[in-house]
């Protein structure tokens, strides 16, 4: 087994894992990158259809310290965003520590406070810690309808081209965003397009006023006053949705991510797009709809989201509720050191600017964990810090928190260690099941 106590383990080198391995170099923290592609991108490079562009906009995208080329238009396709995030890893020069087409398939804490680290080759390494940037659009959540369906039947992660849609008769189910690019695509190249939703769903154009909605919105303001904002200008721009046949959002705009499209409401009002109700089941190549209406289609697509999931990691020990990953501090956990869970969250508009600040934080913990003894999720955890209720992210507020964060937390969190420290000293058993015990309530197998 290599020892490489010395340094971290990254795991992943999309938009997350870059941004992080930028900070750490900067702060002189050695690591290893490990990418089980052959390039770097992430879901840009190997997830994303061929004809997609962002749905924030480039500058609400782009990292702070390396601004992407100013003849990029405002929603960037799928190929300038790779083309983009290869030249950040060469400006940093970051490919030279990222070994690529390597799997990790385990990672796993020790008695003595390192990690194993197992490689898909069969090569297994010792590391201090392990930082987790393997994204989360690539474990498929499909439903589960009574029936069968003979036709085409995928993932919206399986969708790569246009090609899949040409006239055929094509069911999407979902309201986000991969669900209606995709039925407006079916809609230009298909013989049908229908939309199937569980429930409704906030449309928002993708510009207003001539710019890119997250720029023409003053995000400064509290949220309540821009959900009257949003929703004095839909009603302006679209009306109600019911006119589209569309059923009516049942949550205020941002309790869930609201879904950037300005082709779906055009389509369905030229008859190429059909909204139906919920799925019922499924009968060969027909679609029965809770509305007791039916129709004979080709292809369905299930753009039904993704599961959180840590397959290299021991099952439960990342404790993961609806989506939700419980962590302190935006990625750690109370019971390990150098342990940080990074980017499973959903910021309502680009990753640039969030990852940028975040990946400064995190260097920062990562050199504030080696000179402390229980771990930082620990302390947070003492602090009364709380795990998220919410994966939607208010970039707005978080960066605020961040910035506080990395001012106060250097001074703060040592002298709050200091004293939980004494208080566990002092007491028996030490903290009751609930502080940084090796494993607590989690099955160590690996699968």
């Amino acid at each position: 087994m290599e020892d490489r106590r010395d340094r971290m383990a990254v795991i992943g080198a999309g938009p997350v894992g870059l941004g992080v391995a930028k900070a750490l170099k900067a702060h002189g923290i050695g690591y290893d990158q490990f990418e089980a592609d052959d390039d770097v991108g992430g879901n840009w490079y190997h997830g994303v259809y061929a004809s997609a562009h962002i749905i924030s906009s480039r500058k609400t995208t782009e990292f702070t310290e390396y601004p992407m080329p100013a003849d990029y238009p405002d929603f960037p396709s799928r190929q300038q965003m790779i083309d983009y995030l290869r030249d950040y890893a060469r400006h940093f020069d970051l490919r030279g520590a990222i070994a690529f087409n390597t799997k990790v398939v385990l990672a796993r804490p020790r008695r003595d406070e390192l990690w194993d680290v197992g490689l898909a080759s069969g090569e297994q390494r010792v590391y201090k810690g392990v930082m987790v940037c393997n994204g989360h659009h690539w474990s498929k959540r499909l439903p589960d309808y009574p029936g069968t369906f003979t036709g085409t039947f995928i993932h919206s992660k399986d969708y790569k081209a246009s090609a899949q849609l040409a006239g055929k008769r094509v069911l999407v189910i979902g309201g986000g965003n991969s669900a209606c690019d995709i039925a407006s695509e079916a809609a230009r190249v298909g013989a049908r397009s229908d939309l199937s939703l569980r429930r409704g769903y906030w449309f928002l154009p993708k510009s207003i006023l001539g710019k890119p909605l997250v720029e023409a919105l003053p995000l400064w303001l509290p949220v309540p006053l821009q959900r009257l904002l949003l929703r004095f200008a839909l009603k302006l721009v679209f009306g109600d949705y019911r006119r589209y046949g569309l059923p009516l959002p049942d949550h205020k705009i941002f309790e869930h991510h609201p879904t950037i499209n300005s082709e779906l409401l055009h389509y369905v009002k030229h008859g190429r797009i059909t909204p139906r109700a919920d799925v019922a089941r499924f009968e060969g190549s027909r679609v029965a709809f809770v509305d007791g209406t039916s129709e004979a289609y080709d292809v369905v697509i299930c753009a039904t989201g993704y599961h959180v999931d840590f397959p290299f990691l021991p099952k439960g020990l990342v404790p993961v509720t609806g989506g939700l990953a419980h962590v302190y501090g935006g990625a750690l956990l109370p019971a390990y050191r150098h342990l940080y869970i990074i980017g499973t969250m959903q910021p309502r508009y680009g990753f640039g600017p969030l990852l940028s600040e975040g990946a400064e934080l995190l260097a920062m913990m990562v050199e504030l964990q080696d000179r402390m003894e229980l771990p930082l999720g620990r302390v947070l955890q003492a602090m009364g810090q709380k795990p998220p209720v919410s994966h939607l992210v208010n970039p707005a507020v978080a960066l605020r928190q961040m910035r506080r964060a990395r001012r106060l937390l250097p001074r703060l969190l040592p002298r709050v260690e200091r004293r939980l420290r004494h208080k566990i000293r002092r007491e028996a058993p030490p903290l009751a099941g609930d502080g940084p015990l090796p494993w607590p309530n989690a099955d160590l197998t690996v699968y």
